[in-house]
């Protein structure tokens, strides 16, 4: 076996350090959320307790946490399911060159350069001048989707430039409709992609301060109510609850991994048996 080189060395030691930036932040707060009950905000420690995970299922005496996060899924779901459908049906739109396709398509990226908090001032302007009620739901469900919809639909654009168009010309020939042919074999086959953008969607939106700043309204979202809090919570619990969030995002994480790997399973076994009958 040949030695590495000294390449191979430095390059490992530089990405560990990239690890150690990007992750550093996130340990020292899920650390520092196991303090004792006279623990501060810094180092050091004083003791080691749950005692801030059981205070932030309390009752606070300042925010909502638990409203802001109930606010903060339910719009991520809702952003989600509208961006995995309407970026479906963009990128099936997309296929065929129309007219004004390319002015279109620019007008979509544009929105991802467009700074945030503008975004978010114009579209509180338009729900406030135009007489409507600036909500969380509706408002601040409008500006999130200028944030996740582009990222969905490069994804589809992408996902069906290398599509094989010979699957949905089978179907045909075998008598399916175009809405069978889309069930049946269109959907089946892009399901993992359809996973990456509902996760887009719903992470993009869960996390997303900027663009809900001004269009949340009254009530705001769980990231609206965690920077409200670093101005008046002086204890850990800011720390447990930054740690549980965390938890949560990876948990989300998983469940969408755990999809695409049950999906793939199906996948396999339906060629296989498909292989097995042709035998």
């Amino acid at each position: 076996m040949e030695p590495r080189p000294r390449s191979f060395y430095i390059l490992a030691a530089f990405f560990a350090l990239f690890l150690l930036f990007l992750y550093g932040p996130t340990l020292t707060i899920a650390v520092l959320s196991f303090q004792g009950p006279e623990g501060g905000l810094t180092f050091p420690m004083r003791g080691v307790s749950l005692h801030w995970f059981r205070d932030l299922f309390q009752e606070q005496a300042v925010g909502d946490i638990w409203g802001a996060f109930r606010r903060s899924l339910v719009l991520g779901l809702m952003v989600m399911v509208t961006t995995v459908v309407v970026s479906v049906l963009g990128g099936l739109a997309f296929r065929k060159r129309f007219q004004g396709s390319a002015i279109l398509f620019y007008l979509i990226i544009t929105a991802l350069v467009i700074p945030s908090i503008l975004v978010s001032l114009g579209v509180g302007l338009i729900f406030s001048q135009g007489g409507l009620k600036v909500h969380w739901a509706t408002s601040g469900f409008g500006s999130q989707l200028t944030w996740t919809l582009p990222f969905g639909l490069l994804i589809m654009f992408a996902v069906f430039n290398r599509f094989d168009r010979s699957y949905e010309e089978a179907a045909r020939d075998l008598g399916a409709s175009p809405w069978q042919t889309i069930r049946h074999v269109v959907l089946p086959i892009i399901a993992p992609s359809l996973i990456g953008v509902a996760l887009f969607g719903f992470t993009l939106s869960y996390d997303e301060f900027a663009r809900t700043l001004l269009t949340a309204g009254s009530y705001n979202t769980l990231p609206l109510e965690i920077f409200g809090m670093t101005t008046n919570v002086t204890t850990p619990v800011i720390f447990a609850l930054g740690t549980l969030t965390t938890l949560f995002s990876f948990a989300i994480i998983g469940v969408f991994l755990v999809m695409a790997w049950i999906i793939g399973r199906r996948r396999k076994r339906a060629g296989s048996d498909a292989g097995k009958g042709m035998i």
